[in-house]
C-alpha cells in the first residue's frame, strides 16, 4: 500500500509569510470590495494567530499592499480595473485605505506596497526582496482566491519559490467558489495545508 508523501512545508529559516492586501481599503470598513470583505470576515482571527506563530518561530511576515497608482490612473483592461479605478486613484502609501489591518500588523513586519497591476509579485520588489533574504518557501495568505493569490502563486512558482497555502488564512468571494478555487486552482500551484499542521511543523523544526 503506497503512502502519500509528506507535504513540503519548508524550513522556518528559509520561509516567509506573505499577507496579500489585508488592508483597510480592502477588508476594513472602507472596503472598495464589500462583497470580498464580507466573505473574509472570518479570516482575520485565524490569520492573526498564524502570524503570531510565525513571529515566534522567527519566520518573517511580509504585507503586500496595494497603495494606489501614485496620482496616475489604474492601468489594465480587466473589468476589475474599471470598477476600482475611480475608488483607488487617490490612494497613496500613507492613505488610511492602504494601511494593514491593525490586528495583523506586528513589530518587525515588512510592508511592501505596490502601485500597479493586479499581481502582487509581477514587476514588484517583493520576490527579489525575499530571495535576497534567503527565502525559498512562501506561505501565501490573505485575499483573494479570485485573482491576486493565483496570480501570485503562479509568478512565485515560475520564479523558483515553493508556495504553501494554509486553509483558513485565505479568502475569496463567494465562499463556495473560494473553496473550489483552493482545491482546483491554488491546489495545482501550491501545497495546501491546515494552519495547525503548518504551525506544528515550524515548532518541530525550529
Amino acid at each position: 500500500m503506497s503512502q502519500n508523501p509528506r507535504p513540503r512545508l519548508g524550513e522556518p529559516g528559509r520561509t516567509a509569510v506573505v499577507v496579500v492586501e489585508c488592508q483597510e481599503g480592502v477588508l476594513g470598513e472602507s472596503s472598495v470590495l464589500p462583497a470580498l470583505a464580507g466573505s473574509a470576515d472570518e479570516l482575520v482571527g485565524p490569520l492573526s494567530k498564524l502570524l503570531d506563530h510565525a513571529r515566534r518561530a522567527r519566520v518573517p511576515v511580509v504585507h503586500a499592499t496595494f497603495a494606489g497608482p501614485l496620482g496616475g490612473s489604474a492601468e489594465g483592461t480587466a473589468p476589475l480595473w474599471r470598477t476600482l479605478a475611480s475608488l483607488t486613484d487617490g490612494w497613496s502609501d500613507d492613505h488610511p485605505a492602504t494601511q494593514v489591518l491593525p490586528a495583523l500588523l506586528g513589530d518587525g513586519d515588512l510592508v511592501l506596497p505596490r502601485h500597479h497591476g493586479l499581481n502582487p509579485a509581477r514587476g514588484t520588489e517583493l520576490l527579489p526582496v525575499l530571495r535576497g533574504r534567503g527565502v525559498d518557501t512562501i506561505v501565501l495568505t490573505g485575499v483573494s482566491v479570485n485573482l491576486a493569490l493565483p496570480l501570485f502563486a503562479g509568478e512565485a512558482t515560475e520564479s523558483g519559490f515553493h508556495v504553501v497555502v494554509p486553509r483558513g488564512a485565505i479568502a475569496g468571494t463567494p465562499r463556495i467558489y473560494a473553496d473550489d478555487a483552493l482545491k482546483n486552482t491554488l491546489g495545482m500551484l501550491a501545497t495546501v495545508v491546515t494552519i495547525s499542521d503548518l504551525t506544528a511543523h515550524w515548532w518541530s523544526t525550529s
